[in-house]
């Protein structure tokens, strides 16, 4: 293993990568320490004491490695840019127009790019003005208890733009990082910045979970942790291969030779995105509690949203993984368009018909490999909440979530970095 590390910096293009991916990770991290002009020093550390592991202020700050309790120069981290690419790649079957640049190739990809850039910039605005107010007023809701706690206590209109266009301006320069990762660097740029995030956590969530449930339950814990690791690597690693075989064709004067060929169906096609979905369907009814004026509203939140280990957040949050992986499975892979790739192609699968039994075929097939693979996203995400809940453990009740993001980027960068050492005629890290 140790010469397998050796190797990577032995091909200066890979090497290059590695250190370029860590550079931009250290960049980050730094400006997730560094506050906006404008707060109160005294009350973000008030603040960083507060939402650890509450309500939905720790869950924001989860994905934002505390860069948000921190009112930090990347405060709105990368969620907005995943939350810009994640409806634009649901909108891409809807509207005519992104369906058509999808089919243009590379031309109609940089408009689709362009696009997502620009509603990330949209986002970043909208939710900097929203946190800003939240941080002069509204943390209390947030922080699941009444106790207020202002960041900003000169509010005047110049010094809220100000903090504004600080957020935005931090939130497009983390969006570029994330797109240099990907071009230049190793790994998927998005998925790195999170795990970078994710794990800077886990330690301080580990010591929280620790005070407060003795050395015997973290014991316990942490053997439960090694399980679903072990389990969140053997079926990530689980596909279905269906083979597909391609037939001799002409095209002008050439004749171009057939073969063999299968299409991968991954047990977990959908990733952490369904989560993410999930989260964020969650805290909606958390927000408007902010705007309806009703106590009964406020106090079934107060109970049940902002609480992450009561038996309504756990029922709920499973069933919504559940609904949201297979809505994202059947936008992401269009049976109906690989039908058609394959037949264009002149290809078949074995024992159907092109067309319309290929296509149905496919469904079929994706429809009973996305079930195991929806309840395995719900187990991970809510088996650690149970037993938190169960022990009456309040600290760090994401860490179901916490363990599936890392895990799932890292394989994914490993498989990355294996393909490259593999193509330079070097042993990798996988057999």
């Amino acid at each position: 293993m140790l010469q397998n590390f050796v190797n990577i910096f032995r091909v200066k293009d890979l090497r290059n990568k590695v250190l370029f991916t860590l550079l931009i990770v250290g960049i980050y991290q730094l400006g997730s320490n560094i506050p906006v002009p404008g707060v109160s020093y005294s009350a973000i550390h008030q603040l960083v004491t507060q939402s650890q592991g509450a309500g939905v202020f720790g869950f924001l700050d989860l994905f934002s490695g505390g860069a948000l309790s921190r009112a930090a120069l990347f405060g709105l981290g990368i969620m907005p840019y995943i939350t810009s690419s994640i409806i634009i790649q649901l909108l891409t079957g809807v509207i005519p127009k992104l369906s058509e640049w999808r089919d243009q190739g590379s031309a109609g990809e940089r408009k689709i790019t362009q696009t997502t850039r620009y509603l990330t910039i949209g986002l970043a605005l909208l939710q900097a003005t929203g946190l800003a107010f939240v941080f002069h007023s509204g943390l209390g809701i947030l922080l699941a208890n009444q106790k207020s706690l202002d960041l900003i206590p000169n509010f005047t209109v110049p010094r809220v733009l100000f903090i504004v266009l600080t957020l935005t301006a931090g939130t497009a320069l983390v969006m570029w990082m994330a797109e240099s990762i990907t071009e230049r660097g190793v790994g998927q740029g998005m998925s790195i910045l999170i795990f970078a995030n994710v794990v800077s956590i886990i330690p301080s969530g580990g010591r929280l979970i620790f005070d407060q449930a003795g050395a015997a339950k973290f014991s316990v814990i942490v053997v439960v942790v090694l399980l679903l690791l072990v389990a969140i690597v053997f079926v990530e690693q689980g596909q279905r291969r269906i083979p597909v075989v391609f037939a001799r064709r002409v095209v002008g004067r050439r004749m171009y030779e057939g073969g063999n060929s299968y299409i991968p169906l991954k047990v977990n096609q959908a990733g952490v995105i369904p989560i993410i979905f999930a989260s964020s369907i969650l805290y909606f009814p958390v927000l408007l509690s902010n705007i309806i004026p009703v106590n009964s509203f406020r106090t079934f939140v107060n109970n049940h949203l902002l609480n992450a280990t009561s038996g309504f957040y756990i029922i709920t949050y499973g069933l919504l993984i559940i609904v949201f992986t297979f809505f994202y499975v059947t936008v992401a892979f269009d049976p109906y368009q690989q039908a058609e790739i394959i037949r264009k192609q002149n290809g078949y699968i074995p024992g159907v018909r092109p067309g319309q039994a290929t296509q149905q075929y496919l469904s079929r097939i994706l429809n009973r490999i996305t079930l195991p693979g929806a309840l395995f996203l719900a187990a991970i995400a809510v088996i650690p909440s149970i037993l938190l809940s169960a022990w009456h453990i309040t600290s760090f009740p994401y860490a179901g979530t916490t363990i599936l993001i890392s895990v799932i980027v890292a394989l994914e960068t490993v498989k990355q970095i294996n393909s490259q050492l593999t193509m330079r005629n070097y042993k990798g890290f996988l057999k």
